[in-house]
């Protein structure tokens, strides 16, 4: 049974889902811009929980201190809902430094499948623990910021929360 909570945070309420003590999901609420983004029906997030029980009082703590500054990488149980090949791409997301980008070739590559940049993109679009898995860390062959589920005003705090971060340690 899915239970979730909602939390503040710099770039808006959070709302973090979880079933079996495990997070499945965190969601951003709608984008500023407008972008597109995939909502989460009533049984992805179940019912209200209590912000005090795990995983929603860890992950708290540990969107706190990564908010902060304190923190750079997120060690809470995960349990995405997904494909195999969305997974792969989730597990690969897990995989990009903190504070770095790659793009969605490399990513491509890094898993395994190097033509497979659109579907890579595709796959990172459904990620439904932003943040945790870093999707915001992908970005266009060229350089630029590319849709971000939560809009690109948001990807573009988080980059630029940890290129600063990354800078001063």
């Amino acid at each position: 049974m899915h239970e979730h909570v909602i939390i503040d945070s710099p770039i808006g309420p959070l709302t973090l889902v979880a079933a079996r003590g495990m997070l499945t999901g965190l969601y951003l609420d709608a984008p500023r811009s407008g972008s597109a983004r995939h909502e989460p029906g009533a049984a992805v997030l179940g019912a209200p929980g209590d912000p005090a029980s795990k995983p929603f009082s860890a992950a708290a703590a540990q969107l706190a201190a990564y908010f902060a500054g304190r923190r750079t990488e997120f060690s809470l149980p995960l349990a995405p809902a997904g494909t195999q090949f969305q997974r792969r791409v989730w597990a690969g997301l897990r995989e990009i430094p903190y504070g770095e980008t790659w793009s969605y070739g490399q990513l491509a590559s890094k898993i395994g499948n190097p033509t497979a940049a659109r579907a890579v993109g595709l796959a990172n679009g459904r990620n439904p623990i932003a943040v945790v898995i870093p999707c915001h860390r992908v970005i266009g062959s060229d350089g630029s910021l590319t849709g971000y589920g939560g809009g690109l005003d948001r990807k573009r705090y988080l980059l630029d929360l940890e290129a600063n971060i990354r800078q001063r340690q």
